[in-house]
């Protein structure tokens, strides 16, 4: 009887609430592709040509932005992953069982807003590549100066918003399908637009040497000049970059929201795809084809967007990379702004406050200024959020260890977490603090911030309860763990088991998807080593950029209608 009552008690629970049941658990190759389509995204464009303003020097972009990333995977690995995998939970979940309701509300509140602009930022991006197919003058201002602008920005915002409704199993599906088509375009631009780079400085259109390629990069990307005149950022900035450029979703833990339905702590490592293919190769990329397309324009890379580098690079494919490129992380984005507003409003499903949340973000997305600013946004939210995802960390690695009780604030029932809102409270002041002082570089702000605060949170817990044992209240909680369990496989036993679509058709689909990425990265190698000179690299590049289109075009018809065949299967 008692079952049946807890039962009924997890009827009324969202299911985003609850652990993440066995049954829904994913392998490893779905987080593979979310993450390289996340991270092959629409901001590389902006991020590669930074890089190029900020003047690091070529060496210390390839080994800088090696360690950096790997760094990055290393922190999701070994901080976010096993938290998410023996929690199963998202960090607005947990943070809640730890801290109390008004802790959780004024974090899931500051997730809300940052994730919403950075979504909007995504869109955006999307929006430049459509306003350049249709001759619509660029949006340099912090408002929309032309009214099909924000038409077109709505449009594309639509579709963030209509995939995003539909969960994490929408969101991998759809990246699914881009990741592979995003990485064979941006290092396909790159090899497009090197040649021109190459006759310029070179004199040929393509480097004979690793040294003349070396050369060509300090001359004519990586100067390690800034956009001012001045001498550039260094390794140590570069790498630092890098590492920072995710802390939000890594020392954060805001990953907690995907990680969770990860079947082991190792999956972590698939954040590889997104750091190596996606922000090491497409940043260099990135770099390449903005300083490339500035020859071609005759601009300074500063002057461009997204739109006008991807056209220079891919010709219409370049539309299509940048819509796909700002949807794939707008999405992911809005998807994880729907769970902190669900979060905070417990008693409406996370569809419906992603349709809220995301109705906000088309209104955002048509001021061009969340676009322009969206680095310093990365780099303050992530210092924003770190010391909460300190807090977290503390909670569950370290206190077992120390023996202080894990859970205490929700065994004593408290809604309000003094210890938790205060040390959030002292890790912000110390880390804008030290960034005020300017003692290190901004970059590195997040280690001393996370080591403070769990630092101030492990003292103020001993002195609020921590330290205390809880034998009664951990006993309940193990029992009501266990019943989560038996629902959930309960439930479990009702749902259809997905059967994969190995018929014929459907694999000769899969085999013209691929020959299609092959056959553009064919095209591009054509054009970066089988044009002797300038006439014959200009006749290639026609040639990549009319195919290329149509490789375009075949990948997305017979990528989605495979998917679309596997789907139909498990009706």
């Amino acid at each position: 009887m008692k079952a049946t009552k807890n039962f009924q008690e997890f009827e009324s629970i969202d299911e985003e609430q609850l652990p993440v049941s066995k049954h829904k658990l994913h392998d490893w190759t779905h987080f593979a592709g979310l993450y390289a389509a996340e991270h092959v995204a629409a901001t590389e464009f902006v991020i590669g040509a930074t890089f190029v303003a900020l003047g690091a020097t070529t060496k210390d972009i390839l080994l800088g932005l090696l360690i950096g990333n790997i760094l990055a995977v290393l922190s999701w690995t070994l901080i976010t992953s096993p938290i998410a995998v023996e929690t199963r939970l998202s960090l607005y979940t947990y943070l809640n069982k730890i801290a109390g309701d008004s802790m959780t509300k004024l974090y899931n509140w500051a997730n809300v807003i940052i994730f919403t602009v950075i979504s909007a930022a995504m869109i955006t991006v999307s929006a430049t590549a459509v306003r350049f197919a249709f001759d619509i003058p660029a949006q340099l201002d912090w408002y929309p100066t032309n009214l099909w602008f924000v038409i077109i920005v709505l449009c594309v915002g639509l579709v963030v918003v209509s995939i995003a409704i539909y969960g994490f199993k929408a969101v991998t599906e759809f990246s699914g399908i881009c990741a592979p088509w995003l990485f064979v375009m941006f290092i396909s631009g790159a090899f497009v637009l090197l040649p021109a780079l190459s006759l310029v400085d070179l004199g040929q259109t393509i480097p004979a040497s690793w040294n003349d390629f070396i050369t060509l990069g300090d001359h004519s990307i990586w100067t390690g000049v800034n956009s001012e005149g001045e001498t550039g950022i260094g390794l140590v900035e570069v790498i630092g970059f890098a590492w920072a450029a995710n802390t939000i979703t890594h020392f954060g833990l805001i990953d907690m929201a995907l990680l969770r339905f990860a079947k082991k702590k190792s999956y972590g490592l698939t954040t590889s795809t997104g750091m190596m293919f996606g922000h090491y190769i497409a940043w260099i990329a990135a770099g390449i084809m903005g300083a490339g397309a500035a020859v071609i324009i005759g601009k300074p890379i500063v002057a461009l967007d997204p739109g006008d580098v991807a056209y220079y690079a891919l010709g219409w494919s370049g539309f299509v990379i940048v819509i796909v490129a700002g949807w794939t992380t707008a999405v992911a984005n809005l998807y994880r702004a729907g769970l902190a507003a669900q979060a905070v409003f417990k008693s409406h499903s996370r569809k419906k406050t992603t349709v809220v949340v995301g109705i906000v973000t088309m209104i955002v997305a048509c001021f061009p200024f969340v676009f322009s600013q969206i680095l310093p946004l990365l780099t303050y939210a992530g210092l924003l959020v770190v010391p909460v995802g300190g807090i977290v960390f503390a909670e569950h690695q370290i206190f077992p260890k120390i023996g202080y009780t894990r859970y205490w604030a929700h065994y004593k029932k408290l809604t309000f977490s003094t210890p938790a809102i205060v040390s959030w409270g002292l890790g912000l002041i110390f880390g804008f603090g030290l960034n005020v002082i300017d003692i290190m570089p901004f970059y590195y702000l997040f280690i001393p911030t996370w080591i403070y605060t769990i630092i101030i949170y492990t003292v103020l817990a001993g002195q609020y309860g921590a330290k205390d044992s809880y034998p009664e209240e951990e006993l309940e909680e193990k029992e009501r763990q266990h019943n989560i369990e038996l629902y959930q496989d309960e439930k479990a036993t009702h749902e259809t088991i997905r059967v994969k679509d190995h018929s014929v058709f459907s694999k000769v689909l899969t085999g013209v998807s691929i020959v299609s990425l092959i056959v553009t990265l064919v095209l591009a190698c054509i054009v970066l080593f089988g044009s002797a000179n300038e006439s014959i690299y200009i006749e290639n590049r026609d040639v990549f950029y009319r195919y290329a289109f149509v490789c375009t075009v075949i990948y997305f018809v017979t990528a989605y209608w495979k998917l679309k065949r596997e789907k139909n299967k498990n009706i």
